[in-house]
């Protein structure tokens, strides 16, 4: 079957059963959140220790008990540079297998609409900058991220194999970096932002008079915040039908060491802020262009200051609960 053209993207039915994979994550419960906030009634979500999206047996009987109009496919195991170069096998391993899994049983039950949700770091180390669709699979990945890079690269390819081979019309979205309420804050394995977060917090509450920091400082990276996200999946859903994935950021960037300033003031921290350059600084930049989202009628709303702020809270109010 050749790719559908007569799917036409619209409002989605807000009472059909609507399955978030990896609704207690990041991102998966930003999604959960803002469907919630929309009006739909039957979403559908497991945790891990009910349903684990490795057990291929499990997976296929849950959708085939469940038969959810709609995925939103956010499950994955993710971490900072550190688990990502300490553990490859299992950032490659895990990834595709909860991927094939959610994606074959999906297609098995006719799931009608599809997003999977990837990383801005399936894109070359070097791509040029800010970073188009048209970048995938034009060079080298980043090596300290590159096992969870293929496998994310992997589910893009099967949506749009699904699309090719089954006309059914499935999407795929890449966020840049995300945080937010619900973010990892552990010291292993946490992102930069949350990782800051825990430790200007830390070095506030403790008295410390310095900060020490991964790396120079120097790379640019891009942040959206996970409720903006969550928006921009939604409005994809309803109005986006097309086999390339779409990049979803802010089109803007910042320093590592202008983040931690912004860190530092949003917990009140005065101390010295140090960087240890025998670290990794990863890629040296990734800024995605947005124009594609922004083409089909979406911007990001929450500002970096904004946005830091409120995780900061959220983090105050959560600390017992945390992932740290």
């Amino acid at each position: 079957m050749s790719e559908t053209t007569s799917f036409q993207p619209g409002p989605l039915d807000r009472q059909a059963p609507f399955y978030i994979a990896g609704h207690r994550g990041l991102a998966g419960s930003a999604v959960w959140r803002h469907l919630e906030y929309s009006g739909f009634t039957n979403l559908v979500g497991r945790r891990s220790a009910d349903l684990d999206l490795r057990d291929r047996d499990a997976v296929f009987q849950f959708f085939s008990e469940i038969r959810p109009q709609y995925t939103v496919l956010a499950a994955a195991k993710v971490g900072g540079i550190l688990a990502n170069s300490t553990y490859p096998v299992d950032f490659i391993s895990e990834n595709l297998r909860i991927q094939t899994n959610v994606l074959d049983a999906a297609l098995a039950t006719g799931v009608e609409r599809l997003l999977f949700l990837g990383s801005s770091c399936i894109y070359p180390k070097f791509a040029p900058q800010p970073i188009t669709e048209d970048s995938l699979l034009t060079g080298a990945l980043e090596p300290t991220n590159d096992a969870y890079a293929i496998a994310k690269i992997a589910g893009i390819m099967q949506v749009q194999a699904v699309r090719r081979q089954y006309g059914l019309p499935w999407i795929s979205a890449m966020p840049t970096n995300l945080y937010g309420p619900g973010d990892n804050f552990s010291p292993q394995g946490s992102h930069v932002l949350p990782a800051l977060i825990r430790r200007y917090e830390n070095a506030v509450v403790t008295g410390a008079e310095r900060v020490v920091n991964w790396g120079s400082g120097s790379p640019r990276r891009e942040f959206l915040h996970v409720d903006d996200m969550a928006a921009a999946c939604l409005h994809l859903l309803e109005t986006y039908n097309g086999h390339e994935q779409v990049n979803v950021g802010t089109g803007t960037d910042i320093t590592i060491r202008e983040l931690a300033n912004v860190v530092a003031d949003a917990v009140g921290y005065q101390g010295v802020t140090e960087w240890d350059t025998s670290k990794p600084d990863g890629t040296p930049q990734k800024l995605l262009d947005v124009s594609k989202l922004e083409s089909e009628g979406w911007k990001a709303k929450i500002s970096l200051a904004e946005g830091i702020a409120s995780t900061v809270h959220w983090y105050r109010d959560n600390f017992e609960s945390v992932r740290a």
